[in-house]
């Protein structure tokens, strides 16, 4: 029970995966918050845990709505008194091609994806700030990472999750506050007519929960990317090539792209341990000294 006396907030956990993240979190120990915008199926899934002796309470609510999550944190606080883990799995999918989706649409999924993950960790975060402790987990996904068609809102979320988990995890390091993601592959009513029917029952959500603990435990890593899909795990890592010092000169333009397969070789390339590498790299190789503060776009 590596997760005993630990508190779980998971979010859209009234079915599919995240309901498959609560029941395993429980399982390893975890009380968990179990959230989604429908009371009963929050409520159904809060007894499904209790009546397998874990510990739950249900607590409805949109992410995208910000005193419905504060409420949530707080009705945690007074039941528990911390709150140790934030799994932000709450999500909608609008697919279609680029030329017939609406920027409602764009707006929507970006409001629930990146706005109600950015929400819950904003009101999780005193509180851990405080124990100094904290575990969360963001749920970006392949179509960020790699693009799909039909899925240029869905995409640009997920992606964006992957920029504020990169920049919370910094900021939370002197506080022990660990933020990773998690990139999901499984059968839920989100993937049904998007993945091929015979794959999706390969692809139960259960397989991939699991990797949660990796993610959250005491000696959780902080900044990872778990890809993870039919109990298969891998990491995804955002990556900077070594590259080429071309400078000043009058046809840079041009030489940039005559030389394009040596700005783009990947035999040296690094993950940077921080936005500002890049910069340094580039003042370093221009002469100068590279810790300097830059603002890098």
């Amino acid at each position: 029970m590596k997760l005993a006396n630990r508190v779980a907030i998971v979010t859209g956990a009234g079915g599919g995966l995240g309901r498959c993240h609560a029941l395993y979190l429980a399982s390893q120990g975890a009380a968990v918050v179990v959230n989604d915008v429908s009371e009963t199926n929050a409520t159904t899934v809060a007894d499904e845990i209790t009546a397998a002796s874990g510990t739950a309470i249900a607590a409805a609510g949109s992410v995208t709505d910000e005193a419905a999550v504060a409420a949530m944190v707080e009705q945690t606080l007074t039941r528990f008194g911390q709150v140790d883990i934030l799994i932000n799995n709450a999500g909608i999918l609008r697919d279609k091609s680029f030329a017939k989706m609406t920027m409602d649409d764009f707006r929507l999924v970006v409001d629930v994806h990146l706005m109600g993950a950015a929400i819950c960790s904003k009101a999780v975060w005193e509180p851990m700030r405080e124990r100094r402790h904290g575990r969360i987990v963001m749920t970006t996904s392949s179509s960020g990472l790699y693009g799909n068609f039909g899925q240029a809102n869905y995409g640009a979320a997920k992606m964006a999750l992957v920029g504020l988990m990169q920049t919370l995890a910094i900021e939370g390091e002197k506080y022990d506050i660990r933020v990773n993601a998690l990139a999901p592959t499984a059968a839920t009513q989100m993937t049904h007519g998007v993945l091929a029917d015979e794959s999706l029952r390969l692809l139960d959500p259960a397989l991939v929960s699991p990797g949660l603990l990796a993610l959250v435990a005491e000696d959780a890593p902080t900044r990872a990317i778990l890809c993870a899909g039919a109990g298969h795990f891998a990491a995804a890592h955002v990556t900077l090539t070594d590259g080429i010092q071309i400078g000043d000169a009058d046809d840079a333009g041009e030489q940039v792209a005559a030389l394009w397969s040596e700005v783009t070789d990947r035999a040296d390339e690094i993950v940077p341990a921080y936005g500002f590498t890049q910069a340094e790299r580039e003042l370093a190789a221009a002469g100068y000294d590279s810790k300097v503060a830059v603002n890098c776009g």
